[in-house]
């Protein structure tokens, strides 16, 4: 209620400066207690314990300073980053717009952060036992060796993580993507195993919805052949579904929010077929409800991340959607979240 009644002032503002406002805020206030979850939420994924698949994606707390207060809201883990070796200010302003109509959002911040070591700081003095928090790593965009930023990146910011994200899927980064290439990607998670060690925290990958037919398949089988322990599927997309309705359709950068959720459910089954459930996957893209939550689980993920439908429907969503599972697994006399992944 709170969050409907601020939700005008706070959309009047710029969108990039509502976002620092928000996290300017949090900052202020004291954390909240960490809710307790329903225990059938709860599930081990690549050697962790989640309390609630529902997680908070990267790009709101860009620079790992909210991260306590929204394991406060009910996140049942929280995405930092994209953090990168150096600062950097990120593409020109400005570069984040509201599609209202569409509930969506166009971005193209290009992984604006105070970089790691600024974040090391603050990472280094959280409680590790409010919740699981993960570290988005990323490459500098002048960067002259990509493969050898991540590398540094991992680590530098592994023994301050649950888990790592490799995050080779933004397309506001020019040749980012290209990493996604097999022989780029093996080299790349090859460099990252050996930056992260033996004793290292588990490695997922990023990856985008915009796919070639074999992607999956390809990008699946090198996932497993070098260790990764999670894919999440997916990034923002390039492209412009013919539904959009708000006078900002037309700007670049990526796109994410209600009108990604087809696209990024059809790229979640594309994954799951591919790697016949050998790796887990965490969903994001287009997540607003417990229905879009459930759908996303039935077809293949452990978890999920919003961000986008945070922006609309307010903080509290994540404990809405997590009770919006609990209430169906009673209904349907389900022991475990576990039961429902890839049951569809």
């Amino acid at each position: 209620m709170m969050y409907g009644l601020l939700k005008p002032a706070i959309f009047a503002l710029d969108p990039e400066r509502a976002h620092r406002a928000s996290i300017r805020a949090l900052g202020l206030l004291p954390d909240r207690p960490v809710p307790a979850f329903d225990t059938r939420l709860g599930q081990e994924v690549a050697g962790l314990h989640f309390p609630s698949p529902v997680g908070l994606a990267a790009g709101y707390d860009k620079d790992a300073e909210a991260h306590s207060a929204m394991l406060g809201f009910g996140f049942g883990f929280v995405e930092v980053g994209t953090l990168t070796p150096r600062p950097q200010a990120g593409n020109p302003k400005p570069r984040l717009f509201r599609l209202v109509e569409d509930r969506a959002v166009i971005n193209r911040m290009g992984f604006n952060n105070g970089g790691q070591e600024a974040a090391a700081r603050r990472l280094a003095k959280r409680d590790r036992k409010r919740g699981l928090v993960g570290i988005n790593v990323g490459a500098n965009k002048d960067s002259e060796d990509r493969i050898a930023d991540y590398a540094a990146g991992v680590e530098r910011m592994a023994p301050l993580a649950d888990y790592l994200t490799i995050n080779i899927s933004s397309p506001n980064t020019p040749g980012l993507r290209q990493l996604q290439d097999e022989g780029a990607l093996r080299d790349l998670l090859q460099a990252v195993g050996g930056a992260r060690g033996d004793n290292g925290p588990p490695v997922f990958l990023k990856v985008a919805p915009d796919l070639e037919a074999d992607d999956p398949e390809r990008i699946a089988r090198v996932a497993i052949d070098e260790g990764v322990n999670a894919l999440i599927v997916a990034n923002t997309t390039i492209d412009r579904p013919d539904s959009l309705k708000s006078k900002q359709r037309g700007e670049a950068g990526g796109l994410s929010g209600r009108p990604l959720g087809k696209k990024a459910l059809a790229a979640l089954r594309a994954f799951r077929a591919a790697s016949g459930g050998q790796i887990p996957l965490i969903a994001a893209g287009g997540i607003e409800s417990g229905a879009d939550a459930e759908a996303r689980i039935r077809a293949g993920a452990s978890l999920i991340q919003i961000y986008s439908a945070f922006v609309y429907r307010g903080p509290g969503l994540a404990m809405r959607i997590a009770g919006d599972l609990a209430q169906r697994m009673e209904e349907e006399g389900v022991a475990s979240i576990a039961d429902w992944v890839g049951s569809e």
